[in-house]
């Protein structure tokens, strides 16, 4: 589902990535691991257009993403689903308003149509349909997190990023959420790649991942490989969590 050959990024002088080369298969929940300032979400946002590489390549689905026209750039984008760390809902929205928006933005449906779509959504992602008139203001941490996961959703994606998601989330709420990105993995079929350092996403959720340090991949592979390897910088964590 997703290639990438070669690829460096940066933030003006400051290196972030050099030339580093990873796969993401169909179907399955890829991790981007690493310490603090390894480059994690610069790497996210680098494969759903925010931030272009300096070097290399990145395909979906066999498209270039940085070297195709606008129009093929568009139509990419529409494939792509995004929640970000600290969901970034829009505050003078409702639930059911923020969840909409993308269908507002990008197809004909009619507003009536547009309510009924997102109160679907609302639901495939366990809200109450109370919650629905809500502000942002008025919902928790986790509340947040799966009302930006529903409007992540609402075009059907076929790769889902997530960033951090269950930052700032207790242990049961961080769990529960583990648990929806399995279900909806494994209900609509979809790609998920998700920056996490959650220690319980990944020994339970992760069907692999890569490992950035000093700007590049010190290990792509599933969990199995990570605890043999020599020199793992996430020994700590592995030790912890045994």
């Amino acid at each position: 589902m997703i290639k990438a050959v070669n690829v460096s990024t940066a933030y003006g002088e400051r290196l972030m990535q050099d030339k580093v080369s990873f796969s993401v298969q169909k179907g399955e929940i890829y991790g981007l691991l690493g310490g603090s300032g390894t480059g994690k979400t610069t790497l996210l946002k680098t494969m759903i257009y925010l931030n272009p590489p300096t070097t290399g390549d990145i395909f979906i689905n066999g498209v270039n993403l940085w070297k195709s026209d606008e129009k093929i750039q568009n139509e990419m984008k529409k494939q792509m689903g995004v929640m970000f760390q600290f969901g970034a809902l829009f505050s003078s929205l409702n639930v059911l308003e923020n969840i909409g928006v993308m269908l507002k933005e990008y197809s004909d449906f009619s507003d009536k149509d547009i309510r009924e779509i997102a109160k679907m959504w609302l639901l495939k992602v366990g809200l109450k349909k109370e919650a629905a008139l809500l502000y942002p203001s008025e919902l928790s941490g986790g509340m947040k997190k799966r009302v930006a996961l529903a409007r992540a959703l609402v075009l059907s994606p076929k790769v889902l990023f997530l960033d951090e998601p269950n930052s700032g989330l207790d242990p049961a709420s961080s769990r529960l959420l583990d648990r929806l990105i399995c279900e909806l993995r494994e209900d609509l079929g979809i790609t998920v790649v998700m920056v996490t350092h959650d220690i319980d996403s990944i020994f339970t959720i992760l069907d692999r991942f890569l490992i950035l340090e000093g700007h590049k991949i010190a290990y792509e592979g599933d969990l199995a490989g990570a605890k043999v390897m020599e020199n793992n910088p996430l020994a700590g964590m592995f030790k912890l969590r045994s």
